[in-house]
């Protein structure tokens, strides 16, 4: 049999920032391909949402209000999974914010929120669910939304891109600290996708053509274009991936000038 299952039957899958967008999307795809789903926002309405659609998909939804940004919170809802005998197989490190300021412009107050909220939470996710996959002994998947802007320079959101650049880098070396333990660690890089954030950036005729103008495929991302590498990742299919970023941008970092 050469076909590895994409299927997620039988696992539970914890999203962080899953109220919607690109979390929302991930969280849903992987309800469709047949796991529970760990859902975790700020906003319970949105966590609602998020979930009925879930549950439409034929799978458990667990909600979690909760933020990503205060530790205390972070590992109680690992506690309470622990108590509910509930085991996170797959993790995906999706909450994050940009604000858009140039360099000179930056205030320490937005380096902290956005530090915190991109990469420190997701170290924090990673390693509470590092540590009982690796209890566990059954292996799983880590996988962290980082961002084109963390492989190229891009206009301004020098923190933002700061974070990603981390992240990839960080993704690298937790697969290397965890592959002994079957855990596989990869990371997924979109440019432009329409979501709630970037809806009144792209309602701007001119910044929309000047990122088809630098994007091979000439459009911006559908969130269909990032559910599908986000299930391989997190299936057996990707067994064998550790350490990778996955560019899902249209080509747009493959050019040269």
């Amino acid at each position: 049999m050469y076909l590895p299952s994409f299927s997620l039957k039988g696992k539970t899958a914890l999203v962080t920032g899953a109220g919607r967008g690109i979390g929302q999307a991930i969280a849903i795809g992987y309800a469709e391909a047949g796991a529970d789903v760990v859902i975790v926002s700020r906003t319970q309405s949105d966590l609602e949402k998020t979930a009925q659609l879930i549950e439409r998909a034929g799978t458990k939804a667990y909600l979690f209000e909760a933020d990503v940004t205060n530790k205390e919170q972070v590992i109680g809802i690992f506690e309470t999974l622990d108590e509910e005998g509930v085991s996170v197989n797959i993790l995906v490190n999706n909450a994050g914010m940009n604000i858009r300021s140039k360099a000179l412009d930056v205030t320490d107050e937005e380096w902290d929120i956005i530090m915190h909220t991109n990469l420190r939470s997701a170290f924090w996710f990673s390693q509470q669910a590092g540590e009982r996959m690796k209890q566990a002994g059954g292996g799983g998947k880590v996988i962290t939304i980082s961002s084109v802007a963390g492989h190229v320079a891009l206009r301004t959101g020098v923190v933002y891109a700061s974070t990603k650049a981390a992240i990839i880098q960080m993704t690298k070396n937790l697969a290397l600290e965890w592959g002994q333990y079957g855990i596989n660690v990869n990371s997924i890089g979109p440019w432009y996708f329409k979501t709630p954030l970037t809806e009144k950036l792209l309602a701007d005729e001119k910044y929309l053509q000047d990122i088809i103008a630098v994007t091979p495929q000439k459009r911006v991302g559908e969130l269909p274009d990032l559910v599908g590498p986000a299930v391989f990742l997190a299936s057996e299919a990707a067994d064998y991936v550790n350490g990778q970023t996955l560019f899902v941008d249209g080509g747009m970092t493959i050019q040269g000038f």
